[in-house]
């Protein structure tokens, strides 16, 4: 075992050959497992044990401001305490090298806390699908789930037609063309993406768990997986409450 890989301060974690991090010394420790999903074998990371003080965040996110989310996300968000990053950062580092056989460094472009909050009639088209956050190869996404009775997760998807699960700049032209020929021609979708549909075909889903964290490079097809849309709440304490991130891992 490694002496690089203690935790934000915590026990350290013992990689092992197979594809999961096990606890070495403590089950506080984080639990990292990565797995290849879909037919274009892309690695699926999954983090228990995520932060050492989940209570102390959520605490942090009811006492914050929470605003109109922009760009895609349908819901409402808030900034995060400044020390989540650097707290969180050794545990992501360990994830990426188990993962990707990444050791440079990670550059945070965006973070904050976020809740699902639109109606699924009140939807648009983009969110009724699902949609990748870039087309580089090189970003990251992250959720952390905060919510300790919600199990929605998140969904990711293979465009049928395509059979592309990933959309990155040279697939992105014909993903878009044909997607759109197929939503002219078929039934909108009538609300959040979680199982399969005639344009697109569930490839792996991941249950919502307190204090868990999902990773994955940001072109992969996903959505969130709202099971209950009738039970989004505005606040944090009650609703889908989770953090998102996006970051860069750099040569």
């Amino acid at each position: 075992m490694a002496a690089a890989n203690r935790i934000g301060g915590r026990k350290p974690v013992r990689l092992t050959s197979a594809a999961t991090i096990v606890l070495a010394e403590a089950m506080s420790a984080p639990v990292i497992t990565v797995e290849p999903i879909g037919a274009e074998r892309q690695p699926l990371i999954t983090i228990d044990n995520f932060a050492p003080d989940p209570d102390a965040l959520r605490t942090g996110a009811i006492a914050s401001r929470f605003g109109a989310a922009a760009q895609h996300y349908p819901g409402i968000r808030a900034p995060l305490p400044p020390d989540y990053w650097p707290t969180q950062l050794p545990v992501i580092a360990a994830a990426l090298a188990e993962a990707f056989g990444h050791r440079g460094a990670i550059d945070l472009i965006d973070a904050s806390f976020s809740v699902v909050t639109r109606s699924p009639a009140a939807l648009t088209i983009g969110q009724r699908l699902p949609h990748c956050d870039s087309p580089a190869p090189d970003r990251l996404a992250l959720v952390h789930y905060l919510s300790p009775e919600r199990t929605d997760g998140t969904a990711f998807f293979r465009h049928r037609t395509t059979g592309y699960e990933t959309i990155d700049s040279d697939r992105a032209p014909t993903y878009q063309a044909q997607l759109q020929a197929e939503l002219r021609a078929t039934e909108r979708p009538a609300g959040y993406l979680a199982a399969d549909t005639p344009l697109f075909e569930r490839t792996a889903i991941v249950e919502a768990r307190y204090n868990r964290a999902v990773l994955y490079r940001s072109f992969l097809l996903h959505s969130g997986a709202i099971a209950a849309p009738g039970t989004l709440s505005p606040a944090p304490a009650t609703g889908r409450l989770t953090i998102t991130a996006f970051f860069a891992m750099q040569e």
